[in-house]
């Protein structure tokens, strides 16, 4: 594809850029780690994790830990740390078209410091994955590393609350991530 010195947005989605990734959402006191892949152009425009509006994941939390999903991101998070949840990405960045996890090209990707993290955050049991690519990923890039370290993790895949996965309603996503409250009340 040729662009002109006017990019438009087929221009600029067909081309990959490099994303870099968020700090993790945790503290001490998280029980539970939720995973996604890497941050969509919303949320790194806007600096939050999940913000494209379609997104259901805050949606979700929101039902599931009783806050209201349209709380200030602030507040959100404080919720989700109340409630002894983390959530991180599994790619410290990657290059990728647009904002879908099936254009992160393989080969660019940089994971983030799981041993670290898992080192500071002992009391977390399980991992959920936000959808197929961040369990994949995780399993290939990262999983080798951890065989060293002396704690037991669960790992769970859930459905992605991405919107481009509308193949579950709703209420069978909301079925689907009760899970999640579950695992922290452990």
């Amino acid at each position: 594809m040729i662009c002109s010195t006017r990019r438009s947005r087929a221009c600029t989605d067909s081309v990959p850029v490099q994303s870099s990734g968020f700090a993790p959402i945790a503290d001490r006191r998280a029980r539970v780690l939720i995973l996604g892949s890497l941050p969509g152009s919303v949320s790194l425009q806007k600096q939050q994790y999940y913000a494209q509006p379609h997104n259901a994941f805050w949606r979700l939390m929101g039902r599931l830990f009783d806050f209201d999903a349209q709380l200030p991101y602030r507040q959100r998070v404080a919720a989700l740390k109340r409630n002894r949840i983390a959530v991180w990405d599994v790619c410290a960045s990657a290059y990728r078209r647009g904002s879908l996890d099936s254009s992160i090209v393989g080969a660019s990707v940089r994971c983030n410091d799981f041993p670290g993290f898992f080192a500071e955050h002992r009391a977390i049991h399980t991992v959920f994955f936000n959808g197929a690519k961040s369990a994949d990923l995780f399993r290939r890039r990262v999983l080798p590393q951890l065989s060293m370290l002396p704690m037991a993790l669960e790992y769970r895949q859930l459905p992605s609350t991405s919107p481009a996965h509308a193949a579950r309603s709703f209420a069978e996503k909301l079925a689907s991530w009760s899970q999640v409250r579950h695992a922290a009340a452990e």
